[in-house]
C-alpha cells in the first residue's frame, strides 16, 4: 500500500472524527461571495494514452510512446496546494490517460485530504476492482468514463482497445458497491447513433452521460482534437445534433443543461452569446509540464502554477469556442458571479451596480441549470 495513501485515510478519518471548521454550504457561500463560487481545475497528468481514438490526438499511433511526459508527484502535489490557496475545489484528472500515471492514487489522496472534489476522466482500459478500491479509499468522488458509439464493435474499434466494454461494465458494477458514481462521456461524432444509444449506456451500467461536443482544433497543449472526418461536421449538422442531445434527457440524465445545448446552437448560429465562459477567472487548465492554461482553446498559458495568484485571473467575457467542460459550467455558475458581483457592488455602496448584476441576461437561465443538475450534482 502506498504510504501517502495510508497517511490520506488517516486524515480523512480524524476529519471526519472532528467537528469540520465550516459546513461545505457554508464555504460554497463564502466563495460565492468572495470571488464567484469555488473554482474547477481540469489537471492533465501525462499526455501517454493506451488507446488510439480516430478524433483525438492523444492517441497512440500519433503520440508515440518516446515523447510520453508524465508530472513528477511533487510538483502535482505542489500545484493543487496552490490550486486550493487560489479557491480551486473541484479537480477533475485527466490526461491522456490519467490511470497510466504511476502516482495517481497519491495525487487523488492528496487532493481528497485539502477538501477537493477529486473526479477522473477514463477510458477504463486499465480499470480493475482493485485499483477502483484503492481510489475509493484515497478520496475519488466519482469518474467520467468515455464512450464513442452506441455499440460495443464500433466503440472498441475507435478506442483500439478490444473487451473494453466488459471492463467498463465491471467497472460500473464495483462502483456501485462502493457508493460512487460513473457518468458516460460522449463526443458527437459521426460514430454515434444517439437513438440507439440510451439502451447501450444503460446495458453498460450508465444513469447518466455529458455530450462532449466535437474539436477539430485546440491551441494549447490539451491534444484531445483532431482534423478527422469523424468529428467535421456543417453548421446545419451541428444545430441539428444539439437539438437531438436536448431530446435525448427523456431518456436519460443528461449532464450538458438545457441553457448551455441552446447556447451552443447560438453559437453555431453567429448569434449573441448569454453566458460569458469563466475560464482563467473559475475554470483553468494545468498540463504535465505545470503551466497553467485559461482553458483548453486560449493559445497561450496564463503562467506556471507556482505564479498563480489572483493577478493573473481574467473576466473578459470570452464565447470563442464550444469547449462542453467550460461553457457547461460556465452556464450554471453564471448566477454565482452575479451575486459575487452583486455583494461587491453593495459593499462599495454602488446599489444601481448591484441591480444590473442581479439583473443581468442568463441569470434566470442559469437558475434553471442549476436545478435541472441538482440530482446529478448531489450524487457527489
Amino acid at each position: 500500500m502506498h504510504e501517502s495513501l495510508q497517511l490520506a485515510r488517516d486524515a480523512l478519518e480524524d476529519r471526519d472524527l472532528e467537528a469540520p471548521r465550516r459546513p461545505r454550504a457554508f464555504e460554497t457561500l463564502r466563495l460565492v461571495l468572495s470571488s464567484g463560487g469555488p473554482g474547477r481545475c481540469e489537471f492533465a497528468l501525462n499526455n501517454a494514452c493506451n488507446a488510439n481514438c480516430g478524433f483525438c490526438n492523444f492517441a497512440r499511433d500519433v503520440l508515440p510512446r518516446e515523447r510520453w511526459e508524465y508530472v513528477e508527484q511533487q510538483g502535482a502535489f505542489d500545484a493543487i496546494d496552490i490550486l486550493y490557496r487560489n479557491g480551486i475545489r473541484y479537480l477533475i484528472l485527466t490526461g491522456g490517460e490519467p490511470t497510466l500515471h504511476p502516482d495517481v492514487t497519491d495525487i487523488i489522496a492528496h487532493a481528497a485530504t485539502k477538501g477537493m472534489k477529486v473526479m477522473m476522466v477514463s477510458n477504463a482500459g486499465l480499470l480493475k476492482p482493485r485499483r477502483l478500491q484503492e481510489y475509493a479509499e484515497a478520496g475519488l468522488s466519482s469518474f467520467v468514463i468515455s464512450i464513442d458509439a452506441a455499440s460495443a464493435e464500433l466503440h472498441e474499434e475507435n478506442r483500439g482497445l478490444p473487451g473494453v466494454c466488459e471492463k467498463i461494465l465491471e467497472a460500473n458494477r464495483e462502483l456501485t458497491e462502493l457508493g460512487m458514481i460513473a457518468t458516460a462521456s460522449v463526443t458527437l461524432s459521426r460514430l454515434l447513433d444517439i437513438d440507439a444509444l440510451p439502451d447501450f449506456l444503460a446495458d453498460l451500467g450508465f444513469r447518466s452521460v455529458t455530450f462532449s461536443y466535437p474539436l477539430t482544433n485546440l491551441n494549447s497543449s490539451f491534444l484531445g482534437y483532431r482534423q478527422s472526418g469523424l468529428v467535421d461536421f456543417t453548421r446545419e449538422e451541428l444545430v441539428a445534433l444539439f437539438e437531438k442531445v436536448k431530446k435525448f434527457r427523456s431518456r436519460m440524465h443528461v449532464v450538458n443543461p438545457t441553457r448551455s445545448l441552446e447556447e451552443m446552437q447560438r453559437f453555431v448560429r453567429g448569434e449573441p452569446q448569454h453566458f460569458p465562459c469563466l475560464g482563467g477567472f473559475r475554470y483553468f487548465y494545468l498540463d504535465w509540464k505545470l503551466k497553467l492554461w485559461r482553458c483548453h482553446y486560449w493559445e497561450e498559458p496564463l503562467c506556471s502554477i507556482h505564479d498563480f495568484d489572483d493577478s493573473k485571473l481574467v473576466r473578459d467575457g470570452c464565447t470563442r469556442c464550444t469547449i462542453d467542460c467550460y461553457r457547461d459550467a460556465s452556464t450554471m455558475q453564471h448566477i454565482a458571479v452575479s451575486t459575487h458581483d452583486a455583494a461587491r457592488a453593495l459593499r462599495g455602496g454602488d446599489l444601481s451596480g448591484a441591480a444590473r448584476a442581479l439583473g443581468r441576461k442568463g441569470n434566470g437561465g442559469s437558475i434553471h441549470s442549476v436545478l435541472e443538475q441538482i440530482p446529478w450534482l448531489l450524487k457527489f
